[in-house]
């Protein structure tokens, strides 16, 4: 009998005991045919395999990400993620939408198509995520009908405005989640509902929002469970209250590991989603059900039947590691073929211009000047109680602090305060919209930050401590159509250009991710103190993410999904 290729001698991951089993396996058109104990006897291969006794896995599946949060190109992602053991993909490209809309999503699904990983994309739901900003683009109900007739998609992106959901029958969420049940019932519809418990969580889950991946709680991660919702475990709801959870209780079929973001620095050094994988065996999770969290479930939730197995007809995507608990990756198959192999060396060629012209031209704001760094207050004279956003290690959620600052002549004293002052100004040129408030915390001490990578809406977010390096900071980013600038007593110490609409790079993973680590070191030599100050400055501006953020509109106090007034008059 002829086959394309015969792995032999390998311990086969077996997905449906949960178990590994010694044999053989054979490939043939890019799906597996044979896995036992038959070898050379029964069939003729066209390439013979020597397992030496590895482990053989399935493809790595991730179902909940944005490549934009590694701000690089599906390209340049694809070549990280192979490397990794990671063989399919569903990326949501919300962020780029939030920039172009429509045509930001099918331009990012049509860079994918030649990437050696499988991306099955997921539509953006929430674009914009609330009412309370201004973003480049909008997807609306005529743009999901369009995009699931003329685009293999496999799920609705993550519904992230569970406030209106909860609170408003009306709201376009609620429109997008009734036309879905009507007209496409077997749509996966993903979730982000963080903190929510009890009723709130229940009409979320009635309104058809069956998973989350927010930062989970033992308490929270239950009431999900017990309510039928799927459980995408990411690397911050790793606790060890989490894990024992996950470890000691028989949920295998409730919950699978993502990544949903990775910042370029950590995908260069530490991987991907197999990361994830060997920190939970590091924290007591036996290898066969973290395999099982990152291939079979996640394969399962997306209706994607053909893999996350090794199993007859299933597609060919798998790896040959030699010591299981490091999760060391010896060579991965896609499609029965080598796409990796660790011996071996290679060099990224990147594909320059992967994108319309006028994607690098989406920042539409004319210089500033200190003067816009002065805020005018319409109040008298006086010391006022005040917002203030409290940034805290360990977590991209702030809280909404109390303190008092000074108005005078009309104007916020916010440099005599305590503060830092934050400032997101629109930059698609619609309508010159400025929000500003006051910071403090565990972010920067001293000088200035300034970026268009500020979730969802990427309008130009800036923070500081003095008016002039914030504007240094802006205008840098300004000039360069997009990207990271810190700054210090006047003075540049580390930029990221992202020139593709304000949040992508062109350039390889090796120069991007040695970029990304100065900027993560600049941020940390101005007194950021956070796990990953890059995440958490980018979600200052989003205003879904408790408690308080700031959009173009102005303070957002998210648990009540309003705009709020910086001072407590």
């Amino acid at each position: 009998m002829k086959v394309d290729v015969l792995i032999q001698d390998v311990l086969v991951y077996n997905s449906y005991f949960k178990t590994f089993i010694a044999g053989n396996v054979a490939v043939q058109d890019g799906r597996f045919f044979y896995i036992g104990k038959r070898g050379t006897e029964t069939f003729e291969a066209g390439e013979i395999v020597d397992g030496r006794g590895r482990y053989m896995l399935p493809g790595l599946i991730d179902i909940h990400l944005h490549i934009e949060s590694s701000m690089v190109t599906p390209e340049t992602f694809s070549y990280a993620l192979i490397k990794n053991g990671v063989t399919t993909i569903v990326p949501e490209p919300h962020e780029m939408a939030n920039v172009f809309g429509i045509e930001g999503i099918k331009e990012m699904i049509r860079a994918s198509r030649d990437c050696v990983v499988d991306m099955k994309y997921a539509i953006p739901s929430s674009v914009p995520a609330t009412s309370m900003e201004t973003t480049g683009g909008s997807v609306e109900l005529a743009d999901i009908e369009e995009l699931l007739q003329t685009e293999e998609l496999v799920c609705m992106g993550e519904i992230m405005n569970y406030v209106d959901v909860i609170t408003d029958p009306d709201c376009k969420t609620n429109q997008i989640l009734d036309y879905l049940r009507r007209n496409h019932p077997d749509l996966v519809i993903e979730g982000h509902c963080p903190k929510l418990l009890d009723l709130d969580l229940h009409r979320v889950i009635f309104a058809g929002v069956d998973s989350d991946h927010t930062h989970q709680t033992v308490e929270g991660m239950e009431a999900r469970i017990a309510a039928g919702m799927f459980i995408e475990v990411q690397e911050k709801s790793m606790t060890d209250e989490v894990m024992e959870y996950l470890i000691n209780h028989e949920v295998s079929e409730h919950f699978c590991f993502v990544t949903d973001d990775v910042m370029t620095d950590s995908l260069y050094k530490r991987g991907h989603l197999n990361y994830i994988v060997k920190k939970a065996m590091q924290m007591g999770m036996t290898p066969e059900r973290a395999i099982y969290a990152s291939t079979f479930t996640p394969a399962r939730r997306m209706k994607m039947h053909d893999r996350g197995a090794i199993a007859p007809g299933k597609l060919a995507d798998f790896l040959l590691v030699s010591d299981l608990r490091e999760l060391t990756i010896d060579q991965v198959y896609k499609n029965g073929k080598l796409a990796y192999d660790a011996q071996r060396e290679y060099r990224q060629v990147v594909t320059p211009s992967q994108f319309p012209e006028h994607f690098y031209r989406s920042v539409q704001l004319s210089p500033l000047s200190e003067k816009d760094f002065l805020v005018q207050m319409d109040a008298p004279d006086n010391r006022y109680p005040c917002r203030v956003m409290l940034v805290q290690d360990g977590s991209t959620f702030t809280e909404d602090h109390r303190g008092i600052v000074e108005v005078r002549d009309g104007q916020l004293c916010w440099e005599e305060s305590p503060y830092g002052l934050i400032a997101v100004f629109e930059r698609y040129g619609k309508n010159g919209n400025r929000g500003y408030g006051l910071i403090s915390g565990d972010t920067i001490k001293r000088g200035a930050i300034a970026t268009t990578y500020s979730h969802d809406n990427h309008n130009l977010l800036v923070v500081g401590h003095n008016p002039h390096d914030m504007t240094v900071a802006a205008n840098a980013v300004i000039e360069m159509q997009g990207g990271f600038c810190v700054v210090l007593d006047g003075e540049v110490i580390a930029r990221l250009h992202l020139p593709v609409g304000g949040i992508l790079t062109e350039e390889p993973l090796e120069k991007t991710a040695k970029e990304v680590e100065q900027l993560r070191r600049a941020m940390e030599e101005l007194g950021y103190r956070h796990y990953n100050p890059i995440m958490s400055i980018s979600t200052h501006s989003l205003p879904v993410s408790p408690a308080l953020k700031i959009t173009d509109l102005g303070p957002i106090d998210v648990n009540a999904g309003k705009v709020v007034p910086l001072l407590l008059m």
